[in-house]
């Protein structure tokens, strides 16, 4: 293929390949030669334009094939224009010649048709260059015409239209010509003949004034006529056509000489209507010839001419688009209504015409009002409707009340009227569903279903049983009593039971227990009595109970087809007679294919049968022509129930079908099930005697029968197949095999698909390879001798179906027969039908054959390609089934196509080829497959795909399309492949995708002419603008999902062009309020000219893309401003901070940031937030949320101390304002709620009077919702009022919590922050500012709270509780609501709690009722509720009672919700939770419940071990260590409590004798599960094992310790560990002394490993934060009592030892393995610290003991050696501690070791001089130990330590001299020098005094200083106050830490 690919076409190459590759090398090169051409420089061309003509011709001589046909043309006019153009006309009269020739024969065809279609392109390019020949070649085709066969007919017609597009108005004199040629090809026979002389007539008239002038009646009339017979695609491109003119006709502005010459007048808009009517109501047939057959009584419009009028009708409004109608909406909506009414009673003289009739005036409506006006003008339609509906319905009071019977039979004008207000009613229903926005969400929860039902169930299963007979013998009484009149009676009221039956079977699903099932069942037998009766009572009382006993029939065939077939075994056999007479029964005369059928074909079937089947816009209508003319459309009348059936289709009004053929459907499906049930020799009769019944009738009956008897054993065969049933008998097979072949065989291709897969279900039911490859061998046998077009397409198909449901039938042999039959139909070009059925089944083999089908692939391929290439376009079905075949194989050749090799490439070839020749196939369903084979390649190999040209050609179908829907592609199917195959493009690659379609946009090509919209806003504003109009919601999925995928790779680059687009959409919606658009667009002066003006003005403007879009495009447009922000996050920091965004823009003006857009953000959040659509107010307010939450906290550069929201205070008041109106939906309120709360506490406002204005709002609402059920509104149901109530109680809990939170914080000292005191000053900010806010409601709030709690609880309870709820519902929700309820519930629950816990911690549990100063609450609270007074008549309870049900209401629901979380427990729902257990431990009496109840506290630490177990949120973990660690608390409380009663009571009584409290009693030991100490110990092994594994002796393989590198954990882990030990220290206070023994050598193995594996050392000697809470746990345990406690003391004093041993083996090198070949140290300054807390927080036996006492002084000792300066540091300051320690047993060993050494190190820094202020602190802080050696030293030693210490001291003293030129560093030294001196000198003056005398130079230099002291005083006062802070500071932090 490579060697097409040049300017001049290979011809060696080309003829060396066979026939078909040559057409797709000539096809290649063509496609490549028109992308060359456009790209090749003009000199280039002309150099070889020549030799191409000459190549292009002989090409045209050879037969191309249509598609071929085609590019060629197109080439030959490219070359022309770009090149010259003097041999064009030599080119012209050899395409004119071989048009004349007189060669008919088949194989010159397609050289003639080419010659056309060159001649058509050429002219359409060159236009009037060629004028001076036109004439000629017009005159010459239409000669051609009169001879042409309909291929040649539709070429020339498009031809003729290309013409007329190049010459424009310069064609004049032709145009009558062409005008009658066009005329007679509009009723052509062949269908594509009228779509192409459509498509010509359409050109003409854009220069052919007389068509919408003079000839306009005669151009509707014959548009009338090419309606007759129509198919879809002719209805389409007529009623274009016919709407086109008719438009044109009435706003056209004549020339002013022309019109004055030819005298035309203006037509008047009542005659273009009448015309359209004209034709809705009498057909194509002329007024003379109608009023003749109207005369007669025999003229009915066809079918097909009413629904292409009523086409016409939408396209004529469309044209002139929603202004003019919005304008023109009265005389339009009167003239249409006027076609149902009684001035016209043809149209509505029989049901069937009438129900068809409304469907096409509904139509009409819904396609204008809905898809053209914005949403101001359908309200303003709403009120011409409601006036139109009103004016009828007074006539028809007027008949019905009139007394007078003769003026009541006038009646016909109420017959008639009704019409008009079905028609009037039902629009207006669906403008109302679609602008009322909220209503739909709160009417459909509505209290429906079970809920409601279970409450009268057992009175309406009563009432269900009464209606029927008790037993057969009262059924024969009633036979024989009675009149017509009451059998009427009976069975409509017997068939409702059966309805109401069969509803609450599908619908209350959960109520239907076996007990129910059981009291359902006793009336079915009657009714099945009854059903075997009706024959009988029909004969007796005639006609009148025929309709009433089909309805019965039809009633309890659905009840059945519900129900399982063992509820009705003893009636399967009567049943299943009644069935068959049905569907046998001789009165049947109409064959309603269309719905009985379809259900049984396969879905991928159907698509080859009519394009009626598939989806289209049109749907609604078309249907009407599926059913034929003698049934009737479905409609509302015939079954009144399916109102409330969930409609499957989407439409907005069901449209059951008439009983009598419902009654066959129903029948049909249940003949499957119930023969499925019966005996075999019960089927086989059956299925015989069916057989017979077809035998026996004739003519249209037998195909009647043969219908439905082939349905039904095709449902069986389903019903079989689906239930993995068995058939039975082999005679069984042959009775089910003949009755299947039949249908096969049928005329009726509908009946063909059915057979076909029931043909293929028999085979699976059978399940026997023989019997398989029988059937195929039937269908071979058939399709080599049959020549019928049914037996070939029938039995095709079957071969399919076998393929689809059984795989690869057994073997390849097989398969290769199958292909080989196919392929040789599917080129049967006599029979386009034989070739579509044939394509079809092979697609279905390839689907099912998979990789067996590779060998295959490459014939199959060429196969398709030579048929694309060959088929004539006007046999669109053949192309649909050959790309589903392209399709197929693509699929099957999968990722491969990827490959590099030659094969593969060759088909991919051929496979981008197949789709090109597709894409260029004038029908859309065939361009459709092209765009989804497209997909598929692109998805397989995308490397490989085109995507510009792909993109291009997605966007010309999709801008096509945003001009007006339902206009410009008004295929449904075509629309959504675009959109699918976008989807999956910009999935992958969205920013090539997006810069494609701008740029296809910026190119602009000349034949399209693109939407402004994608130049500006790019393919995301042309996607928006579409999904404005788009109202097929799949579409509309795709749409958004497409949005979405673009958002998310795009957004944050695209910033501004996104936030432009949603800004735009949602400000375009300022028509309904001025005030938005004051300052989208400043009004011009002037511009107060008419509406026309305005919506011109509006038109013109740029910015805006959008006009009046829909409130869902609005909402979508919302929801994308959350997404960016969201988008937002997860990208740049400086998106959320203003001042890296200012400068990171000023450094690059492209950068953008979402912080600099906030007023954008705001505002449209504001817009959304204020808009008349409640679906829109709910996303402005989410949006509003979110900029909330995400902005609260970025402060603003500008004012330090502020935020930047603060100054949108007064837009978010605004937006909320009108959210708390009394009009105002509950779920707009309760959003706005959580808004308010989120405000509020966002802490964005510090001024409490700025604050009022929103919580003034909060205030209205809590008023409102305690005004009692009563003052509820009924607009809604009950459940919307629980939401509001929780909503707002919830927002109140928020704003309680967070006013609590910051009281807390501002109780422990203020920062000083500026701006903080000033407002404390003005008066206008306090702590307590937010507190006070709620606190004058917190009484109502409180008792609201715990209603609703309590609520809460009783909703959760498990259903075997139900029986005990009140059965009047709560205090929020009633007894019906309760399901719907549940879910607001589980919204709000957990806030509320945790406020209702913080309100009773602040009560301290003392106030027992919270009505305190809020008695006005009228609200009915229930006797159950717990928060009564004593006021109401129940039991007065005790405050003490009133405490524990709150206590144990409170505990009860988070312990039920923490115990078994579910997977959508949001984190928010668990903290709140566990905040609320915080809170309720804070206050004594909670925790001495808590602790004086050992198994609750147990049950809440198992369930809190749980939460930390699931939920891996630190967060979450630390919450719940908390609440632990107040348990324990609790826990200690009452063993201290209990210790202290008992020493008073026991006060004279021997010390031993009081009984152990405590866990572990006087054994210690302590039991699992009964043990809150062990469940403690679980919980904080779970936590530190999970951070420090090395800690599980099973993982470390030794209990012993084990050398790792100690690790730095993450803050978090060290968060967790720091808690997980707190509550360890507090665990041996929980425990008896013994139990104290039991759990310390865990408690300190834990403690120690922690401080073991965390040791790192750390720059500046700091600790790490575990090591510090170790050290601090450490203490605590040291110090605990049990240590000293007699009966623990020797224990504890073991086991103490033991732990100081293992913190100084930890130091040993012997202990520790080389880690990573180096030795692996811990911090010594860790350990030591350790060892000081054990000298100095246990008894003196512990540590004095000598061989521990040698080893830390040892360890001291070795530290003073440390070079580090922070090391040495830290060993004096833990000294300093250790020789002031009050027991000289402890201090002095330590003394004496290490005091001669410390002294030393002193007097070496004395000699050195410290050089740096480290150097500096370890002097003073060897000084300090000195100093406190000299405090405790005894009389006599101490002279020795002063006179050592005093000429260290002196000798760092400067005289005055030296102290001015002196470093800080020995300045700071001789400040400290002096001020020990003068502290020392005075407290031992005999030593000093005597010191001074014995040496005079210390004395001297002591002199000098203080002198020079006094003179540096003088210059500047202070130089030391702040000196010696740095060395105090720590040595005091240390010692409040741990010692």
């Amino acid at each position: 293929m490579e060697l097409a690919h040049s300017l001049l076409l290979n011809e060696e190459a080309c003829s060396q390949l066979g026939d078909v590759q040559k057409a797709e090398f000539i096809f290649e090169w063509l496609r490549y030669l028109e992308k060359l051409l456009l790209a090749t420089s003009r000199s280039d061309v002309r150099e070889k334009q020549k030799t191409l003509v000459e190549q292009l011709l002989s090409l045209l001589n050879s037969s191309p094939g249509p598609p071929t046909r085609k590019l060629l043309a197109k080439n030959l006019a490219i070359l022309y224009s770009i090149g010259d153009t003097f041999s064009v006309y030599e080119t012209i009269d050899k395409c004119n010649d071989l048009i004349r020739s007189k060669d008919d024969s088949p194989s010159y065809l397609p050289t003639k048709l080419a010659a056309v279609v060159c001649l058509g392109s050429l002219y359409k390019k060159l236009g009037r260059i060629l004028g001076n020949t036109f004439t000629d070649t017009v005159g010459n085709i239409l000669k051609a015409m009169k001879s042409a066969e309909s291929q040649g007919r539709y070429e020339i017609m498009l031809s003729l239209q290309n013409i007329l597009n190049g010459l424009g108005a310069a064609a004049t004199p032709c145009h009558r010509d062409v005008y009658k040629a066009a005329r007679s090809c509009l009723t052509d026979r062949s269908m594509a003949v009228r779509c192409a002389a459509a498509k010509c007539l359409l050109e003409l008239q854009n220069e052919a004034i007389f068509m919408w002038s003079t000839d306009l009646d005669s151009v509707a009339t014959l548009c009338f006529k090419s309606f007759e017979g129509s198919s879809y695609d002719v209805r389409i491109s007529v009623s274009k056509l016919l709407g086109t003119i008719l438009a044109k006709a009435l706003i056209s502005k004549h020339p002013g000489t022309a019109a004055s010459r030819q005298n035309i007048r203006r037509v008047s808009l009542e005659e273009v209507l009448e015309l359209l009517g004209t034709g809705f109501l009498r057909g194509s047939s002329g007024f003379l010839r109608a009023s003749g057959d109207m005369l007669k009584g025999t003229s009915s419009v066809s079918r097909d001419v009413r629904v292409g009028v009523t086409q016409a009708y939408v396209v004529f409004v469309s044209t002139l688009g929603g202004a003019w109608l919005e304008k023109n909406f009265a005389a339009f909506l009167s003239h249409i209504l006027s076609l149902v009414s009684q001035s016209h009673p043809k149209a509505t003289q029989t049901q069937i015409d009438a129900v068809c009739c409304r469907r096409c005036v509904s139509f009409i409506l819904r396609a204008t009002i809905g898809g053209l006006l914005g949403e101001k003008a359908q309200i303003a339609a709403v009120k011409d409707i409601c006036q139109a509906i009103w004016k009828l319905k007074k006539i028809v009071d007027a008949v019905m009340s009139d007394g007078n019977l003769e003026t009541r039979l006038g009646s016909t004008d109420v017959a008639a009227s009704q019409h008009m207000l079905v028609c009037a009613l039902q629009e207006l229903g669906n403008l109302i569903y679609n602008l009322g926005t909220t209503a739909a969400p709160l009417l459909q929860d509505s209290s429906t279903g079970p809920a409601v039902v279970s409450h009268h169930l057992a009175r309406v299963l009563l009432l269900w049983k009464c209606v029927f007979p008790a037993s057969p013998k009262d059924l024969e009484t009633e036979k024989s009593r009675g009149d017509s009149f009451t059998w009427q009676v009976t069975l409509e009221g017997r068939a409702g039971a059966l309805c109401a039956i069969k509803t609450f079977v599908s619908y209350c699903g959960d109520l239907l227990t076996e007990e129910v099932i059981q009291r359902l069942l006793p009336p079915l037998p009657c009714a099945v009595d009854l059903l075997t009766q009706l024959s009988s009572i029909l004969k007796t009382y005639g006609s009148p109970l025929k309709t009433p006993s089909v309805v019965y029939r039809q009633r309890l065939y659905e009840l059945l087809i519900l129900l399982p077939p063992e509820t009705y075994e003893g009636n399967l056999c009567a049943v299943l007679k009644e069935l068959a007479a049905d569907l046998t029964a001789p009165d049947i005369q109409v064959a309603a294919s269309t719905f009985l059928l379809p259900p049984l074909c396969h879905q991928d079937d159907l698509l080859i049968l009519s394009p009626l089947l598939q989806e289209t816009d049109h749907r609604f209508i078309e249907e009407q022509l599926l059913l034929g003319n003698g049934v009737a459309c479905g409609s509302l009348e015939y079954d009144p129930y399916s109102i409330y059936e969930k409609d499957v289709e989407g439409d907005s009004v069901p449209k059951p079908l008439p009983p009598t053929l419902s009654v066959i459907s129903s029948a049909a499906k249940l003949f499957g099930v119930v023969c499925a049930h019966v005996e075999e020799a019960q089927r086989i009769l059956m299925l015989e005697q069916l057989l017979d019944n077809i035998k026996h009738t004739k003519g249209v009956r037998q195909q009647v029968v043969h219908l439905h008897v082939v349905s039904s054993v095709s449902s069986f065969l389903k019903y079989v197949a689906g239930s993995k049933g068995s058939l039975g008998p082999e005679e069984m097979r042959r009775l089910a095999l003949t009755l299947v072949m039949g249908g096969l065989e049928s005329p009726n291709p509908l009946l063909r698909c059915a057979a076909a897969d029931a043909w293929a279900r028999l085979a699976q039911v059978v399940d026997d390879g023989a019997f398989t490859a029988g059937l195929a061998q039937i269908s071979f046998d058939k399709l080599k001798s049959a020549r019928d077009v049914v037996t070939r397409t029938g039995h095709s198909l079957a071969l399919g179906s076998l393929h689809r449901y059984l795989g690869g039938i057994s073997s390849s042999q097989h398969l290769n027969s199958c292909i080989g039959i196919l392929y040789a139909l599917s080129q049967d070009n006599t029979s386009p039908d034989v070739q579509t059925w044939a394509l079809h089944s092979l697609s279905l083999i390839i689907d099912s054959a998979g990789p067996l089908y590779y060998v295959h692939v490459e014939p199959t391929l060429s196969l398709i390609i030579m048929l694309l290439l060959n088929v004539p376009p006007t046999h669109a079905e053949v192309h649909q089934s050959l790309g589903r075949c392209l399709n197929a194989l693509i699929t099957t050749l999968g990722p491969e196509l990827q490959g590099n090799s030659t094969s593969i490439s060759t088909l991919r070839t051929s496979c981008l080829l197949g789709c090109a020749v597709m894409q260029d196939n004038p029908n859309c369903l065939v361009q459709a497959q092209a765009i989804s084979c497209l997909q598929q390649l692109h998805m397989f190999a995308p490397r490989h795909v085109n995507l510009s040209s792909l993109v291009s050609c997605l966007c010309e179908i999709l801008l096509d399309n945003s001009v007006l829907v339902n206009l410009c592609s008004p295929y449904l199917l075509l629309r959504r492949s675009v959109l699918a195959c976008l989807r999956q493009l910009v999935q992958r690659e969205a920013a090539e995708v997006s810069e494609h379609a701008v740029m296809l946009a910026t190119d602009s090509r000349e034949e399209l002419t693109p939407d402004a919209n994608i130049r500006e806003f790019g393919l995301e504003g042309a996607l928006l603008t579409l999904l404005d109009k788009e109202t097929d919601q799949r579409l509309c999925h795709d749409i958004k999902e497409t949005l979405n995928h673009m958002l998310t790779s795009m957004a944050v680059e695209k910033l501004s062009l996104w936030l432009k687009l949603c800004k735009d959409v949602l400000a375009a919606s300022a028509d309904f309020s001025t005030v938005i658009c004051v300052d989208t667009m400043q009004e011009e002066e002037g511009d107060k000219g008419d509406d026309a003006s305005v919506l011109t003005t509006r038109n013109d403007e740029k910015s805006h893309p959008f006009t009046n879009p829909r409130w869902a495009t609005r909402v979508f447009a919302a929801e994308c401003v959350c997404k960016i922000i969201n988008q937002c996050e997860n990208a740049n920091i400086a998106h959320f901070d203003i001042a890296l965004a200012q400068e990171m823009k000023k450094r690059d003006s492209r950068n953008d940031f979402l912080v600099l857009h906030l007023a954008d953000l705001i505002r449209m959040a504001f817009m959304a937030a204020t808009d008349h659509s409640d679906q829109l107010r709910l996303s402005g307010l989410e949006t509003l949320l979110v900029v909330i939450r995400r902005f609260a906290a970025i402060p603003e550069p500008e004012f330090p101390g502020h935020v930047i929201l603060e100054q949108y205070q007064a837009n978010v008041g605004a937006a909320l304002r009108p959210a708390f109106t009394t009009e105002t939906p509950p779920d707009v309120t309760a959003k706005a709620c959580q808004v308010c709360s989120a405000w509020i506490t966002s802490g964005v406002v510090s001024d409490l009077n700025d604050l009022r204005r929103v919580h003034q709002l909060l205030v209205s609402s809590l008023t409102k919702i305690q005004a009692g059920k009563e003052a509820v509104s009924h607009l809604y149901n009950e459940s919307a009022s629980t939401m509001e109530i929780l909503a707002v109680l919830k927002a109140w809990a928020e704003v309680y919590i967070i006013a609590v939170q910051r009281h807390k914080t501002h109780k422990q000292p203020l920062k000083t922050i500026t701006y903080l005191e000033e407002s404390v000053r003005n008066g206008s900010y306090s702590s307590d500012g937010l507190l006070d806010l709620v606190y004058t409601d917190l009484g109502t709030l409180s008792r609201l709270w715990l209603a609703a709690l309590q609520d809460f609880a009783l909703l959760t309870l498990p259903s075997e509780f139900a029986s005990q709820l009140p059965a009047e519902g709560g205090a929020f929700y009633t007894a019906e609501t309760s399901e719907n309820a549940k879910w607001h519930y589980y919204h709000s629950w957990a806030l509320i709690l945790h406020a209702t816990a913080l309100w009773l911690t602040s009560t301290g549990f003392v106030v027992a009722d919270p009505d305190e100063g809020a008695s006005d609450l009228s609200r009915p609270v229930t006797p159950t509720s717990m928060c009564q007074g004593s006021s109401s008549g129940a039991i007065v309870k005790s405050p003490e009672d009133v405490y524990t049900d709150r206590f144990h209401l409170i505990l009860g629901i988070s312990v039920e919700f923490l115990c078994s979380l579910r997977s959508d427990a949001t984190m928010e729902s668990i903290t709140a939770c566990l905040h609320a257990l915080q809170a309720l431990l804070d206050v004594p009496w909670p925790r001495s419940k808590i602790g004086s109840d050992q198994d609750l506290g147990i049950e809440l630490l198992n369930v809190l071990h749980r939460v930390i177990l699931t939920r891996e949120s630190p967060s979450i973990q630390l919450a719940s260590l908390e609440v632990v660690r107040q348990i324990i608390c609790a826990a200690q409380e009452h063993v201290k409590e209990k210790r202290r009663s008992a020493e008073v009571d026991d006060g004279a009584a021997e010390k031993e004798t009081l009984p152990e409290f405590g866990e572990g009693k006087d054994t210690g030991g302590l039991v699992p599960g009964k043990s809150l100490v062990f469940a403690t110990l679980e919980l904080c092994v779970c936590i530190l094992v999970r951070q420090l594994p090395e800690l599980n002796p099973k993982l470390t393989g030794s209990p012993g310790v084990k050398a790792t590198k100690p690790q730095m954990l993450s803050e978090d882990g060290s968060r967790l560990v720091s808690a997980a030990l707190v509550i360890l220290s507090e665990l041996p206070a929980v425990c008896s002394p013994e139990g104290s023994i039991s759990v310390l050598p865990t408690i300190l193995y834990l403690t120690i490993g922690v401080l073991r594996e965390t040791a790192v050392k750390l720059p500046g000697g700091q600790l790490s934060s575990t090591v510090a809470a170790s050290l601090q746990a450490l203490k605590g345990i040291l110090s605990s009592p049990m240590a000293r406690a007699e009966k623990s003391q020797t224990a504890w004093t073991d086991l103490l030892r033991n732990a100081l041993t293992t913190i100084l083996d930890c130091w040993d090198p012997d202990h520790f393995s080389l880690v990573d070949g180096t030795h692996q140290e811990l911090d010594e300054v860790s350990l030591l610290t350790a060892i000081t807390v054990f000298i100095l927080s246990t008894s003196p036996e512990v540590t004095t003991i000598p061989c521990l006492q040698k080893r830390c002084i040892e360890k001291f000792k070795a530290t003073l050696e440390i070079k580090d300066p922070m090391v040495q540091i830290k060993t004096y300051q833990l000294l300093h501690s250790i020789f002031q320690y009050p027991n000289p047993a402890v201090s002095y060993p330590y003394i004496y070791s290490l005091a001669s050494s410390i002294v030393e190190k002193l007097q070496e820094i004395d000699k050195r001089k410290p050089e740096n202020t480290t150097e500096l602190q370890i002097f003073q802080e060897g000084i300090k130990v000195l100093e406190a050696l000299v405090t405790i030293a005894e009389e006599h030693h101490r002279s020795q330590l002063v006179a050592c210490l005093l000429p260290i001291l002196i000798s760092f003293l400067l005289d005055e001299n030296t102290l001015g030129s002196a470093t800080s560093i020995m300045r700071n030294l001789h400040d400290f020098a002096l001020q020990n001196l003068m502290q020392i000198g005075p407290q031992y003056s005999s030593v000093f005094k005597s010191l001074m005398a014995s040496s005079p130079a210390l004395k001297a230099r002591l002199e000098a200083a203080i002198k020079g002291n006094q003179e540096s005083v003088k210059v500047k006062i202070p130089t030391s106050k702040h000196t010696k802070s740095p060395g105090k500071n720590s040595s005091i932090q240390l010692k409040t830490n741990f010692l």
